[in-house]
């Protein structure tokens, strides 16, 4: 019975968390730009420790109006196969 409740409440989260995605999103620009450079790491305990730590500096630090428009553009530029280059640390955030 529990499970079935808990299966329930997930699906209805996720879809409206889908179809919140167009207007505001479950995430933030800046957190999916930290969850995309957790996905460059080199291994999956790279990557969890690192998704970890993105998720306690969100909790720590809220990302302004302003910030998530830079993460947002950064999100559809930053590109892990680029990313040891200067100009894919560019396109990632990663140098000025």
């Amino acid at each position: 019975m529990f499970a079935a409740s808990m299966r329930r409440f997930l699906v209805t989260a996720a879809l409206f968390c889908s179809a919140l995605s167009g207007l505001a999103g479950c995430k933030g620009a800046c957190r999916e730009l930290s969850e995309k450079l957790c996905d460059c790491s080199i291994n999956s305990v790279e990557k969890e420790l690192c998704l970890r730590r993105a998720s306690q500096e969100e909790s720590r630090v809220e990302p302004t109006s302003e910030d998530e428009a830079v993460c947002e553009e950064l999100v559809e530029r930053c590109d892990c196969r680029a990313i040891e280059t200067e100009e894919g640390k560019r396109a990632c955030g990663l140098s000025r």
